[in-house]
């Protein structure tokens, strides 16, 4: 039986990739990112589990190599505001970080796979178990998308290729063609959230911006599906609706729907469409 690595961040991502692995009859070695993974990573039936800080490169190849591991998967959010915060890099991601031009997503984490392969440990596809859960091409829910909805997803891929293009970010937030939030280092989530923030804080009943948010979560243009793969869960209906948001647009076979049909039923509970278009 073959044993692949799970490298594990937050959420659930790194939990359906160890059912799944474990479902197409792999043995998982888990390396849990401690500032990041959820403790129930320990109950899944991993071979075993690993608990590593964010700054252990060295320890997280060792670990790797004693439990005979040469393929693994990075599934999870490790928030790249966490590279900068308490965490001690070890000699060999500081070595990394100082190597880097940039320390944007793509370059950081395209680096530690670079080492990885060359400690003979080949990074696959975090989607590569998953790919049922990938966003299928249309309208996903019973409500389509409105034409002023439409125009705000139009406008929101333009403003999101751009973003991604420099990998700054993959949410836009947009009202009637006017950019709202744009993401950064915060996630998702809180993008979301400051969109609905500052309708809320609009003075007055009339307003000449519409209220109503639309959600674009693109992909990268040549997305590394290795990692940053963009993902939705029912969360992020939960996020949208508190925030006023109406409308959720992916990138078809691009991004993950985590909790598969939940996700649907949950934005048709309370009337947000979700579309996926192809790049």
């Amino acid at each position: 039986m073959e044993r692949i690595g799970l490298i594990a961040g937050n959420g659930t991502f790194p939990l359906l990739v160890l059912d799944a692995a474990r479902a197409a009859g792999y043995e998982v070695v888990v390396a849990a990112i401690k500032e990041e993974a959820f403790p129930e990573i320990e109950g899944r039936g991993a071979a075993s589990v690993h608990w590593l800080s964010l700054g252990e490169l060295s320890e997280l190849i060792e670990t790797f190599q004693r439990e005979g591991v040469r393929r693994a998967i990075m599934a999870g959010q490790v928030k790249h505001k966490q590279i900068f915060s308490a965490i001690r890099p070890d000699w060999r991601l500081a070595k990394l970080l100082l190597s880097l031009t940039t320390r944007n997503t793509d370059s950081l984490l395209g680096a530690v796979a670079k080492v990885l392969a060359e400690e003979g440990i080949t990074l696959e596809n975090s989607t590569w178990l998953l790919e049922p859960l990938l966003a299928k091409s249309g309208v996903l829910t019973r409500r389509a998308p409105t034409d002023e909805e439409r125009k705000n997803i139009e406008y929101g891929r333009a403003v999101g290729r751009q973003l991604a293009r420099h990998d700054i970010g993959q949410t836009v937030v947009i009202a009637e063609s006017a950019c709202v939030a744009v993401e950064a280092m915060e996630g998702s989530d809180a993008t979301i959230e400051r969109a609905g923030q500052i309708m809320s804080s609009l003075r007055g009943d009339a307003s000449t911006l519409s209220r109503a948010l639309t959600v674009v979560k693109i992909a990268k243009p040549n997305q590394d599906m290795r990692f940053d793969v963009p993902v939705v869960g029912v969360k992020t209906i939960e996020v949208m609706q508190a925030a006023g948001a109406t409308c959720l647009a992916l990138d078809a076979e691009k991004c993950l729907l985590l909790d598969g049909e939940k996700i649907l039923e949950a934005a048709n509970a309370v009337g947000i469409a979700v579309v996926a278009d192809r790049a």
